[in-house]
């Protein structure tokens, strides 16, 4: 019998459903003191667009992400470890908030613990 190999993507439901994933993403972390400074002067109707290309891309949708690399992106924030937890911790969240098992989430969270060293104390 042939497999099928779904992308996290697909399996999530593509890009409109990972949108509302980014939208309710960024609801937490505005809502968090510890990293919504980050976002003070950040136009942030493009902020979720960019991230719902960045995330479908790195979950194995269509290459749409023509951003600049996570160290550019990153660079003179000096985002320290707690910022990260924070950041993944509400990646987390809102995945789950939309019945996401954790199984996918934690393969998920795999895509984004590569970029730590490209994003931390920048």
């Amino acid at each position: 019998m042939p497999t099928t190999n779904v992308t996290l993507y697909e399996k999530l439901g593509g890009e409109e459903a990972i949108a509302q994933v980014v939208d309710y993403f960024y609801s937490l972390v505005l809502a968090d003191k510890t990293v919504e400074t980050f976002f003070l002067n950040t136009d942030m109707e493009k902020q979720r667009k960019h991230q719902t290309k960045f995330i479908s891309f790195a979950l194995g949708g269509p290459n749409q992400y023509s951003g600049s690399s996570m160290m550019r992106a990153h660079e003179g924030m000096n985002i320290q470890p707690e910022h990260f937890e924070a950041i993944v911790k509400h990646l987390h969240d809102a995945l789950a908030h939309f019945h996401v098992s954790e199984a996918d989430i934690k393969e998920a969270l795999s895509h984004v613990a590569p970029l730590r060293d490209d994003i931390l104390y920048k």
